[in-house]
């Protein structure tokens, strides 16, 4: 173990150039919040000009079905493999208790069941706080009394009038409450990829390692467009204002090279080399914690929602088949950056 540590040393030293890494790190802030806001900004605006269109629909759950492969790549084949490099590090692995104990996998538990309980009670909030919950009980039992009422008066066609308006009106709940999960569903998921693309910017940004950075800075610029598309598709189906939606394509894009000049600012500051052990345990940690959040999002409010839930997806065999393939490409495409970043 100490060869290897030794090897990793020397590698490190022959890449180091202080000078260089800079010029780089300030090219790829840039870079990076240019194909950002790309990728975020171009489903949503695409929302914006053929929302009312005979397509809209399908090709809005097309597009979550890519992003959702996105999302799940990012978590499992970047994310998550990273956590576990870091707190496999020679220099983290030789110290108690990190060689005693899984933990990279125990966060990541963490994350998932965290995200979940975020999901839970916000969801319950919506449901209890801001509206009377749907119950299908009460639906029946409001019929029923309508119908009597009905019936006594002797009016049946006014009692069945205002059993479709009162219909109507709980249909216009329950759709309201669905559009409430989908915004919540963006805005969590949207907190953990803006977790994630910090803990990316200032181990970027701390790094001295031109040979890490120079093609970290191009596979950056495409995952940021794959993910951007991603969390845009889900934005755009929410349906929120022009005016959030602006900001949450700017938080996203900034996001990223915010952390990197953070990263910048440390290193500049403290010395602090992104290769030391505390960095790598709290870049571990952040990225498994992270890795959970975006693997519970993906599969539960993004796939399984889709799949087996969408209406629109059921009603139509071809249509969940395009989805499949997309939420393949999604994977495929994030899945291959792997091999640069």
């Amino acid at each position: 173990m100490a060869t290897a540590c030794t090897t990793d040393l020397a590698r490190a030293a022959a890449c180091r150039d202080g000078a260089a890494a800079a010029h780089l790190k300030v090219i790829s802030i840039f870079v990076i919040f240019f194909t950002s806001m790309v990728g975020m900004s171009s489903p949503v605006l695409m929302a914006r000009i053929f929302r009312g269109k005979p397509l809209y629909d399908r090709a809005v759950v097309v597009i979550k079905c890519f992003a959702a492969g996105v999302i799940l790549s990012t978590s499992l084949v970047h994310v998550l493999p990273d956590a576990f490099a870091a707190l496999a590090d020679c220099h983290v692995a030789s110290r108690h208790p990190w060689k005693d104990f899984p933990f990279a996998g125990l966060v990541t538990l963490i994350g998932a069941l965290l995200a979940l309980l975020v999901d839970l009670a916000a969801s319950s909030h919506v449901e209890h706080a801001q509206y009377a919950p749907v119950v299908t009980q009460e639906k029946e039992s409001v019929a029923e009394s309508r119908i009597e009422l009905g019936g006594g008066g002797g009016c049946h066609g006014g009692g069945g009038g205002e059993g479709g308006r009162g219909s109507s009106g709980e249909g216009e709940r329950v759709e309201e409450l669905i559009r409430l999960k989908q915004r919540l569903v963006s805005q969590v998921l949207e907190i953990g990829i803006i977790f994630h693309s910090v803990i990316i910017g200032v181990t970027m940004g701390m790094s001295q390692n031109v040979c890490t950075i120079r093609p970290l800075v191009a596979a950056l610029a495409f995952h940021q467009i794959f993910e951007g598309m991603g969390l845009g598709g889900c934005v755009a189906q929410a349906g929120f204002s022009f005016g959030t939606m602006a900001y949450m394509c700017f938080m996203f894009a900034v996001t990223t090279p915010m952390g990197i000049i953070l990263g910048m600012a440390l290193f500049s500051l403290t010395g602090f080399d992104d290769s030391s052990p505390n960095a790598l345990i709290m870049e571990g940690l952040l990225g498994s914690i992270s890795s959970g959040i975006l693997i519970y999002m993906a599969l539960v409010d993004l796939i399984a929602l889709d799949f087996f839930h969408n209406k629109l997806m059921n009603s139509n065999p071809q249509l969940k088949k395009t989805s499949f393939v997309a939420l393949t490409l999604g994977s495929a495409a994030m899945s291959i950056l792997a091999l640069w970043a």
